[in-house]
């Protein structure tokens, strides 16, 4: 429940934060960096954050960690349960919502279905993690983050683990479920 500094391939312009959609990255963002796009469609961007893990500030697999203003978009009960675990380098969220990004472009309204639509069920998805975490569960999502890199239309986290929560009904057209 603490903050601390998390490490990072840079890929967007350096003060995307305050420019068009804030934390919210769409579809095609002009902001990210020519060779951003590719670092973020792989996931090395992410690689940096071994170091976090080695550190101790996260996990492997784990609720991805948010900034505070999308932290505050998941309900305060999920908020509760999210807290209880480490954050993490991949998790169900990530992987669920692999295709975030083109949901938000096609959304008339992207920071609004962002907050009242995502967070929500990204939060239940979370929470899931939380209530289900064991062994199997780990490496399995270790393994589906590697498959939906290289799959991303892939619907096979819905098959491994049929108990996750029901997608809502905005939400179905973009899942693979």
């Amino acid at each position: 429940g603490s903050n601390f500094k998390l490490f990072k391939f840079a890929t967007m312009l350096k003060n995307s934060p305050n420019i068009g959609t804030g934390t919210v990255t769409l579809h095609n963002d002009p902001r990210v960096l020519p060779l951003g796009g590719f670092l973020r469609k792989t996931k090395i961007n992410e690689l940096p954050q071994l170091i976090n893990i080695f550190k101790g500030d996260m996990s492997v697999i784990g609720p991805r960690p948010q900034t505070q203003r999308c932290f505050d978009a998941f309900l305060t009960e999920h908020q509760q349960e999210i807290l209880k675990v480490r954050p993490g380098l991949s998790g169900i969220g990530s992987i669920v919502f692999r295709n975030e990004d083109e949901m938000m472009h096609a959304n008339n309204d992207p920071n609004k279905f962002y907050d009242e639509i995502i967070m929500p069920f990204k939060g239940s998805l979370e929470v899931w993690y939380v209530s289900n975490q064991n062994i199997w569960t780990y490496f399995c999502l270790i393994f589906l983050t590697v498959w939906v890199v290289f799959l991303p239309k892939s619907d096979l986290v819905w098959r491994l683990f049929k108990d996750l929560p029901e997608p809502f009904e905005d939400l179905v057209p973009w899942l693979k479920y």
